[in-house]
């Protein structure tokens, strides 16, 4: 059986591969797909965070999308879906005060590390 959590990231991240060919070839984007699991009793301040965070991140340079996603049978466990123009625009942003408040605010209330992993498209 297929992973909700697995498929979420793919669909969205497809519906951003639309550009036409000859784009394709020259695009520097960067695709970000984050897991953030939570302790349970959590969820409900992490999801409020979340939602500053992500609202933050859309202001960054670069910042192409920015989605925050929740398992529809683990409210505790989020999923961060970001385009960037560049890595070095993720890179910006990563380093941002904002991102680090985030981060801080957010190290005791997680059950797992960060695990995000880095995209680039199909060339």
């Amino acid at each position: 059986m297929i992973s909700l959590r697995h498929v979420i990231p793919l669909l969205a991240l497809a519906c951003c591969t639309t550009l036409p060919a000859q784009q394709k070839q020259t695009d520097q984007r960067l695709y970000v797909v984050t897991y953030v699991d939570v302790y349970p009793n959590f969820a409900d301040d992490v999801a409020k965070l979340m939602r500053q965070f992500t609202a933050d991140s859309l202001k960054d340079p670069g910042s192409v999308r920015f989605e925050v996603v929740v398992d529809v049978a683990r409210s505790n466990h989020f999923t961060m879906l970001e385009v960037w123009q560049s890595r070095q625009a993720f890179e910006a942003h990563t380093a941002a005060a904002h991102t680090r408040q985030f981060r801080e605010k957010i190290a005791p209330m997680l059950g797992a590390p960060f695990d995000e992993r880095l995209n680039g498209p199909v060339q």
